[in-house]
């Protein structure tokens, strides 16, 4: 499932439809596009760099062609890219190292602490719970800025087809090597045209990121044609303008995105992360009901939300389960100050606890109740 079938994707500039016209590259006769390790890069504002990509993947140089999209940020990147031959010597490298080390060669700072530790962050738990309560089934799932693939990994349990596009190509490069392997991932630019098709979507999640993103209503309304009528569009963690974050961005009020998706469910995103652990439905609220919410989270298409009794809140029977590596010893040690702030606040885990470095998930309900306040985590393999 990993590569786009042919037609799936149409050019971010023109509009046309894209079929494979090499093994490495799209095009729709006129134009050409570089696919680099199975995703596409169609960010149309990097037309220079896809011209590179494309002209080292011509000459049968795809390591160079991986090596300069290795290198490409988005507007928000606090921190410079490492230096072309740092990143040529990450992917030379790549088969050894682990996800945190990839991303400690990429430079990402900060984002990569948040992306180590994302597994128990409260925000992520607000996302899983969001996703279960009003999960529809679907056999198409689509998720918008998905970084590292972090959610992709769980959606791809329950849902046949599942996709996500990320402006930033190393984050889908970590998300293809380490977390989600087997998704289809494509490259581009949220705030132009979309490169899919109307209704190609059962379910469309975003967290985390739709308040960073610049042309709102554009995006809104692509989200919603992707969706289409029978569609379901999750938006997850959007600051909330009227309250102080942490974070940069350009968030709204409750309100005014409520406006762009004409009238969702809207939440509080501590209160998906409380139903979650209590093991219970989440309570919708309203705009001015949760005025005061550092976040919120709305849906699309609503019905009922579900208890939270299982699924993708939490891990599959069988599943080898570890100690959350924020644990030194019996206490918890923060990555950084920031973080602390940020997360320590609404952590679901307890700053000291005596779990055991490995259990078996399902076993147990003293294990399963770890599993869900994540003391105990589900991490990937090259963590």
């Amino acid at each position: 499932m990993t590569r786009w079938p042919d037609g799936a994707l149409s050019s971010p500039d023109s509009g046309r439809t894209l079929f494979a016209d090499t093994p490495h590259s799209v095009g729709d006769g006129t134009e050409r596009w570089p696919v680099v390790a199975d995703i596409p890069f169609l960010r149309a504002d990097r037309r220079a760099l896809a011209d590179a990509a494309l002209a080292a993947l011509d000459a049968g140089d795809a390591e160079h062609a991986l090596v300069l999209l290795l290198g490409d940020q988005d507007n928000w990147a606090h921190t410079p890219p490492p230096s072309e031959a740092d990143r040529a010597a990450l992917v030379r490298d790549a088969e050894a190292l682990t996800f945190r080390a990839a991303m400690d060669r990429l430079a990402f700072g900060a984002v990569g602490t948040y992306f180590a530790h994302r597994w128990s962050d409260p925000t992520f738990l607000s996302g899983l719970a969001l996703a279960e309560a009003h999960w529809n089934a679907p056999s198409r799932v689509f998720e918008l800025a998905c970084g590292a693939g972090h959610y992709l990994r769980e959606f791809s349990r329950f849902a046949p087809q599942v996709a996500g596009a990320d402006i930033v190509f190393a984050k889908l490069w970590l998300a293809r090597r380490f977390l989600a392997p087997a998704a289809r991932l494509v490259c581009f630019d949220a705030a132009v045209a979309w490169p899919l098709a109307t209704a190609s979507a059962d379910l469309l999640f975003c967290h985390d990121a739709f308040y960073f993103l610049p042309e709102k209503p554009h995006v809104a309304a692509e989200m919603l044609r992707v969706a289409g009528p029978d569609g379901r569009v999750l938006i997850g963690h959007a600051h909330n303008a009227l309250v102080d974050n942490l974070s940069s961005g350009a968030p709204l009020s409750p309100g005014a995105y409520a406006e762009l998706f004409g009238t969702p469910l809207i939440y509080d995103d501590r209160e998906l992360t409380q139903a979650l652990v209590e093991a219970r439905a989440p309570v919708p609220g309203s705009a001015a009901a949760t005025a005061d919410a550092p976040a919120v989270a709305l849906v699309t298409g609503v019905g009922k939300p579900r208890v939270l009794s299982g699924g993708l809140t939490m891990p599959q029977a069988g599943t080898t389960l570890c100690r959350n590596p924020l644990y030194a010893g019996a206490n918890i040690h923060w990555p950084s100050e920031r973080y602390q702030t940020e997360y320590g606040p609404l952590a679901t885990y307890p700053l000291q606890s005596d779990a055991p470095e490995r259990a078996v998930a399902g076993t147990d309900p003293t294990t399963d109740r770890l599993a869900r306040r994540r003391v105990l985590l589900d991490l990937p393999q090259r963590w």
